[in-house]
């Protein structure tokens, strides 16, 4: 028992703190992205906004060289994560349960693929509890996460001393 408390104890130093050059890029890079997806959404009237794109900002720009960041892993990981969560929701409605289950399915099913995204681990919990339609799995899942890889791909190129992605498939 001692043992196990003692491991919630941490013991590793802080990471060090960025060059605020890279604090300028991953604020500039997460403005113009969910800039262009609320602008999008304005001009089309369709919703392109997904909460959970707000944490993708933080992966894409703050840490675009981890698999977690990679367009394969943003794209794939909304989209298997918000089609569990309406799956589910479908199948068994808005409950606590179903949507823990949604939840660790998207879990398991992005890991399985290849595809994990820890934002969209949110995206189940976001349709239980806003019970959108399926046209939810198009907009804003599916093209919301496209325009902010688009973004990523156009801006992290920008930066002289960065290539985004690693890879795509």
């Amino acid at each position: 028992m001692n043992h196990y408390l003692s491991k919630m104890r941490g013991g590793a130093t802080l990471p060090p703190q960025p060059a605020l050059r890279l604090v300028a890029i991953a604020w500039l890079g997460g403005f113009l992205a969910i800039a262009a997806v609320g602008l999008l959404t304005d001009a089309s009237n369709m919703p392109l906004v997904l909460g959970s794109f707000g944490a993708t900002c933080v992966m894409v720009f703050g840490f675009p060289d981890l698999p977690f960041s990679q367009p394969r892993n943003v794209i794939g990981g909304h989209f298997i994560a918000t089609l569990t969560g309406l799956v589910f929701l479908t199948m068994f409605g808005p409950h606590w349960w179903s949507m823990a289950a949604a939840l660790a399915t998207a879990i398991a099913l992005m890991l399985i693929t290849r595809t994990v995204h820890p934002p969209a681990g949110s995206n189940p919990v976001i349709v239980m509890l806003t019970l959108p339609g399926w046209d939810f799995l198009i907009t804003p899942t599916l093209l919301g996460s496209v325009i902010v890889i688009a973004v990523a791909v156009l801006y992290n190129n920008l930066i002289k001393d960065r290539s985004y992605p690693k890879y795509w498939g």
